[in-house]
């Protein structure tokens, strides 16, 4: 027994330095607390260009401002010595077990004459060179956001590594769908016990089974074939599931504002957008699938025609994809119009189905209906409550989580959000599929009673848009 003790004590794993780079404190703020039973180093370097950061109202502002004070209620509530690094067990809430060390003397360690000491990513890797030298045999990993500075790490033989916790997920292949094909054999294994009926023009079937565990409430289910199917699961509890069919909006008598599904998805979409019982909609797709068209059609049909919400509010975020044009002149609204170029072509669309009634007659809709349109921008939406609105996020693929949790606290009652976007096309630095706030929220949400999602597969702009998709 006494021999086994120290082989038990050799087997635990040595726990990782992790080397913070600036950029990964100013993405994420709480990134100190989220390395578990590591050690983390943040050089001086990292913390002069956080100072150098904190000034203005941006958005990576705010979160140098928000690491400094973190790392400054930590030291301050240590006894700890600096040298020995100060536990941060108790500052994270028993989130993380490592200890956090601040350089704390000046380091000179001779870097490659190609690499300039001046510059602040070339003193954070000397750094790194440094505690490499002093711990051997222990793994000292730089972590950023910067691909170029974790290249110019590896060529100089350290380990690197991006930052990965706020990723939501690795792989977005396996992000929720939203929909789901039912096996040809559902009902032949799941027939025991079953009970069905009829309500308000809807059939459904309480159905227990392996399949039924794995549903989540608001779920799509279909099956091809005779009779197909296309249903919701409308309750969830443990083994048992309830599916209710939809309504079929591809039929001309439940078009919406003129329009009618053209696809299976589009058809769960609108089931989604025009159900008073769902607050949050997510809909995911690439170019042309009809996602702004399908929103505003619900959107309009719900202010104009059910009188369900008062207004339709739409916002985006202004992330330019080539150029910036510098400022714009106007109000909010007219400043916020180039960005909502897919709103007027929409709108087109959409005023061309509301029948016959001459220039006049359509110009006198489109008035009526820009009425009820506000354009919002993102700026301004801290400490704002929306009642009884109908709030449309577009491009929400460029919003990080912190900034998704903003937009969408501001619903008050009776506010429906939509959230658009395509997550094949961020444009906003640092962000990817994995961690942007649309995928974070798709995630979050699933299975929420009053939360829908579907995940748009079949493009229907154009045979030239669906093409280029394809190729490009």
């Amino acid at each position: 027994m006494s021999k086994r003790a120290p082989r038990s004590k050799k087997s635990q794993p040595m726990t990782k330095l992790f080397v913070l780079d600036t950029n990964v404190l100013m993405h994420d703020p709480t990134s100190l607390f989220r390395f578990e039973e590591h050690d983390i180093y943040v050089p001086i370097m990292t913390l002069e260009e956080l100072d150098a950061n904190k000034k203005g109202m941006s958005e990576v502002a705010r979160n140098a401002r928000q690491a400094s004070r973190t790392m400054d209620e930590i030291v301050t509530s240590s006894l700890a010595d600096m040298h020995q690094g100060i536990p941060l067990t108790q500052p994270s809430n028993g989130l993380a077990t490592g200890k956090l060390f601040l350089q704390t003397e000046a380091i000179r360690m001779a870097l490659p004459e190609a690499l300039p000491t001046a510059k602040s990513d070339n003193q954070i890797l000397a750094v790194v060179m440094h505690l490499v030298e002093r711990y051997p045999g222990r793994p000292v990993i730089l972590v950023s956001k910067d691909i170029n500075m974790r290249i110019k790490a590896r060529a100089l033989g350290l380990a690197a590594q991006d930052y990965f916790n706020d990723k939501v997920l690795e792989d977005t292949d396996l992000l929720y769908a939203g929909t789901r094909e039912l096996p040809a054999d559902f009902w032949e294994t799941h027939a025991k016990g079953m009970e069905s009926g009829k309500e308000e023009g809807h059939t459904w079937y309480r159905v227990t089974g392996p399949l039924a565990a794995e549903l989540l409430r608001n779920e799509f289910v279909y099956q091809d074939g005779e009779p197909a199917l296309e249903a919701w699961v409308t309750e969830k509890s443990g083994r048992t599931a309830v599916l209710r069919t939809i309504t079929d909006y591809r039929h001309q008598k439940n078009n919406v504002w003129g329009i009618t599904a053209r696809n299976r998805e589009q058809n769960f979409a609108l089931n989604l957008l025009m159900n008073p019982d769902i607050d949050f909609v997510t809909l995911l797709g690439q170019a042309g699938t009809g996602k702004t068209l399908l929103t505003l059609a619900a959107g309009l049909t719900q202010v104009l025609e059910s009188k369900r919400y008062s207004e339709i509010i739409m916002t985006r975020v202004t992330v330019p994809v080539g150029e910036d044009i510098g400022f714009l002149p106007g109000t909010e609204e007219e400043k916020m119009a180039p960005w909502m170029g897919a709103l007027e072509d929409n709108l087109d669309v959409l005023n061309g189905t509301t029948g016959e009634g001459g220039e006049w007659g359509r110009a006198a809709t489109r008035d009526l209906i820009r009425s009820r349109i506000k354009i919002k921008s993102l700026n301004f939406m801290r400490g704002r409550t929306f009642i009884n609105k109908f709030l449309i996020i577009d491009e929400a693929q460029n919003l990080t989580p912190k900034q998704m949790k903003t937009l969408i606290t501001r619903a008050g009652p009776g506010t429906k959000v939509v959230c658009l976007g395509n997550i094949a096309q961020i444009d906003t630095p640092y962000l990817t599929e994995g961690s942007s706030g649309l995928t974070f929220v798709v995630d979050r949400f699933k299975g929420w009673a009053h939360s829908g999602h579907v995940t748009l597969q079949r493009g229907e702009r154009s045979r030239l848009a669906d093409y280029a998709a394809e190729v490009l």
